[in-house]
């Protein structure tokens, strides 16, 4: 399995596809693997490279307080390693805040971005879920924490679709035996990463195309954060889902995957 030592750990990535370089950053307790649903749809058109963030995965789980920016340093790092000049991004959830670093700090690093459910700054509501997410984690099997998630990320119709909540009892049933379960301490880590992100003065400095998408349902991270990245980004575009949460890109996966390819092959 290929890793790339960068920014003083080893950090594991996967690679589909052939093109030009497509950057996937994940969001907080979601390996890379997890977006194979929606590699597959582009690798047709980009070389899609899937990475486990820090804390996560088979890349290092350091204990500590992780950063966004440290983390955007970390993909920095591993695109030097790859020999990537310049990429386009598509990053979601933590991914997003990620992703918004990456711009600001190695701008020249990024062509466009695809920022997924983002947020600028954390306000208490957010930040006390991140809390609740490190203390369930904590206390809850492996099962019931997935399940306690699902209802976090997704919206009411896609629990009410057979085929939907099947895939959602799957999904804890997958999570309860992985090979490679997350420690609490990447967890906290990855945690501490989100609810310090504050960059809502710094939005204006972001000079890449960017899309903003997300879900009108979102309860994890409400619709508002989301607008108010939208709104500090100059070259911005955006979509949002009717009757969707945190997760509109597994509830709207067929549309979500052409409508995001078509803009990066516009962008």
């Amino acid at each position: 399995m290929p890793h790339i030592k960068t920014n003083g750990i080893q950090m594991h990535y996967e690679e589909r596809g052939s093109g030009d370089p497509l950057i996937l950053i994940m969001g907080i307790t979601a390996p890379g693997a997890l977006w194979e649903v929606h590699a597959e749809h582009w690798e047709q058109n980009y070389r899609c490279i899937m990475v486990d963030n820090r804390g996560i995965g088979k890349t290092d789980k350091p204990e500590g307080d992780y950063s966004s920016s440290m983390m955007a340093d970390d993909y920095a790092g591993l695109m030097d390693a790859l020999g990537i000049e310049s990429a386009k991004v598509v990053g979601v959830s933590m991914g997003s805040i990620i992703a918004q670093q990456l711009c600001l700090r190695h701008s020249e690093k990024v062509k466009s971005a695809v920022l997924m459910c983002p947020w600028a700054r954390c306000d208490e509501y957010a930040k006390s879920i991140f809390n609740h997410i490190e203390a369930t984690f904590a206390h809850l099997t492996p099962v019931q924490f997935m399940e306690w998630i699902q209802l976090l990320i997704f919206a009411k119709p896609f629990w009410d679709n057979p085929d939907g909540y099947a895939g959602l009892l799957e999904g804890r049933t997958g999570f309860g035996v992985a090979p490679e379960p997350q420690p609490l301490v990447g967890l906290v880590g990855q945690s501490a990463a989100c609810k310090s992100h504050n960059m809502i003065s710094e939005l204006g400095n972001i000079s890449q195309k960017c899309l903003v998408i997300g879900g009108k349902d979102d309860i994890f991270t409400p619709l508002w954060m989301a607008e108010e990245v939208a709104g500090g980004i100059p070259e911005c575009d955006t979509y949002f889902y009717d009757d969707a949460g945190h997760a509109f890109h597994f509830e709207y996966t067929e549309d979500f995957n052409q409508r995001v390819l078509d803009w990066l092959n516009a962008n």
